[in-house]
């Protein structure tokens, strides 16, 4: 997942399992820099292709679980980001800021104890547009994740990257619930074991979200504007389409946002009404510390 910033700022969260396809991905994509490379954890589909991207662009950082791995392409990448003079940053409750994009790192939660469930979660919010992604993670960590953040903080996400590839470990019932995914991705090729699975696909239509497979649509382009409005493309096809209904409108239209103030979050939160968005009855520079579209988060 590669993520750039108005300001040009680039991120690559994990890397697919080539070499070679992560090289071919940086050139057809126009890539020029990259200030950070983040490994969800260390399994080898997910980091072979950081190899390349640390000796082309010697990022600054390289964030990871701090979980180290047992496999040669392990031991490559942390060879490769040493000579790059690439530091390593342990994942832990930090915000990045990415110009005006805003990264919120999810660290694995205490007591997870190998590469899956210590998958790091990465937030990304421009405006009011969000975009989760977690990794491998399983049930034992999203658990852990949804007693530590509140609901504000973890859904609703525009664009959300299917655990595990659609395995039948990896997203649950509850924890959609709670992401409340408008569109779901998921990354996969052919494999043999049968991901993404009947079982993660039917999870994924019952929260009502609309499906990209990488396998059958190609690479998803995510195009967001200032204020968080966002257009989503796929190299082929259209995906799955949302089943998600829309509410009714409302029958007393909305008082226009100049008639409603609040003079502090409290008022917001005891209104029911945090967070507030960019736009909405309500919202107001003032309680939006960070400037990030959300107010009150």
């Amino acid at each position: 997942m590669l993520i750039t910033s108005p300001e040009g700022k680039s991120v690559l969260y994990d890397g697919g399992h080539s070499e070679a396809r992560l090289k071919a991905l940086l050139t057809q994509y126009q890539v020029k820099s990259l200030d950070l490379v983040v490994a969800s954890h260390a399994d080898a589909d997910h980091i072979t292709g950081l190899v390349p991207a640390v000796q082309t662009f010697k990022p600054k950082y390289f964030l990871n679980n701090g979980l180290a791995g047992t496999t040669q392409i392990w031991q490559k990448l942390v060879t490769t980001a040493k000579q790059a003079g690439t530091q390593g940053l342990i994942a832990k409750g930090q915000t990045i800021n990415l110009g005006s994009v805003k990264l919120t790192v999810l660290p694995p939660p205490p007591g997870m104890n190998d590469q899956n469930t210590s998958s790091v979660g990465l937030l990304v919010q421009y405006g009011s547009f969000r975009a989760l992604m977690t990794g491998d993670s399983e049930t034992p960590e999203t658990t852990a994740w949804l007693r530590q953040y509140p609901t504000a903080t973890l859904g609703p996400i525009d664009v959300y990257k299917s655990i595990h590839h659609g395995a039948r470990n990896g997203d649950n019932a509850r924890w959609l619930a709670a992401v409340r995914p408008v569109n779901v991705v998921i990354g996969v090729g052919p494999n043999n074991y049968g991901h993404p699975t009947a079982e993660a696909i039917a999870l994924y239509k019952k929260a009502g979200a609309a499906i990209y497979r990488t396998d059958l649509n190609g690479t998803v382009t995510v195009t967001v504007q200032p204020g968080g409005t966002y257009t989503l493309s796929a190299a082929k096809g259209t995906g799955t389409a949302a089943t998600r209904t829309q509410a009714p409108p409302s029958v007393t239209p909305p008082a226009p946002a100049s008639s409603v103030v609040y003079p502090n979050c409290a008022a917001v939160r005891a209104a029911g009404k945090a967070p507030l968005l960019r736009g909405q009855p309500g919202y107001s520079s003032n309680l939006d510390r960070d400037g990030d579209g959300r107010a009150c988060e």
